[in-house]
């Protein structure tokens, strides 16, 4: 059974949340809970740093550190998880939820680990962003797909085919169940850490961080057919110019931007 550490942070201002989490999830952080003043998120014991965690942590701050088994993890995330309304578009719920009402899109998870079940600001803006893109059709693939959110929303939006990658083996686990939960059956789930096996596609969708994102634009860029499109979050506002820029110079031109909570979430076409 793995072990998982819960790192609580406090005090701290929702401004300095924004970026600690950021920051914690190039280190392995992938699963957080923003309450007034606190921050706490989630780790495999085996990933953590300690070292790496101090560095990133806000001066004046303090935490205590949990270690919570697999079996007690799964049972307060599921007691926390609240279901997600995305105006009038898409309502993400747990099976345990009442059916939601008044939006055009219902997806229902089993909420377990992986990071992307729609609370955090960047899987907002990825779902807002997916409003605006034509799917009928179309070859997509989810580099990072988590939880499955965004391919099961693809695939309801009328994609011919969608190739979700992550490199997590209980991302992978989850996605699968959720993607099978939701009658999805052009998606394909895969594990891997790059884009090496994926097809060519109109829209790639990638929610992960900007490290990862740097690493594999020109990747990206190879995977993209003519006018294709990419919608990618994960990246602080602070990190904009580095990001366009790299993109950019593997033939991307930025088409739309939203912003929230000092995160930024950006559209491109090749």
């Amino acid at each position: 059974m793995k072990v998982y550490l819960k790192v609580t942070v406090s005090p701290i201002s929702q401004e300095a949340s924004e970026i600690l989490m950021a920051q914690l999830a190039e280190i392995g952080f992938y699963a957080f809970e923003e309450s007034e003043k606190t921050l706490a998120g989630y780790i495999i014991k085996a990933d953590y740093n300690a070292a790496d965690f101090m560095s990133s942590l806000p001066e004046k701050t303090g935490f205590i550190v949990e270690e919570l088994a697999d079996r007690n993890w799964n049972q307060l995330w599921e007691a926390d998880f609240k279901p997600v309304v995305v105006d009038d578009f898409v309502g993400i719920r747990a099976g345990f939820h009442p059916g939601l009402s008044g939006v055009l899109h219902e997806i229902v998870i089993t909420p377990k680990m992986s990071f992307g079940t729609g609370h955090h600001a960047t899987t907002e803006m990825m779902v807002r962003l997916m409003r605006e893109v034509d799917f009928i059709g179309k070859k997509v693939v989810d580099f990072g797909t988590g939880t499955g959110v965004l391919s099961i929303l693809a695939a309801m939006r009328g994609a011919s085919s969608v190739y979700a990658v992550d490199n997590d083996e209980w991302s992978i686990d989850n996605a699968v169940e959720n993607i099978q939960h939701n009658n999805c059956k052009s998606v394909e789930v895969h594990l891997a850490a790059d884009l090496a096996e994926a097809p060519a596609s109109d829209i790639i969708l990638a929610n992960i961080n900007l490290n990862v994102l740097l690493a594999h634009a020109s990747e990206i860029g190879d995977k993209m057919l003519p006018s294709g499109i990419i919608i990618l979050s994960g990246v602080l506002e602070t990190d904009e110019e580095r990001l366009v820029s790299s993109f950019e110079n593997e033939g991307f031109s930025p088409i739309r931007k939203i912003n929230k909570g000092g995160w930024m979430a950006l559209m491109m076409k090749k």
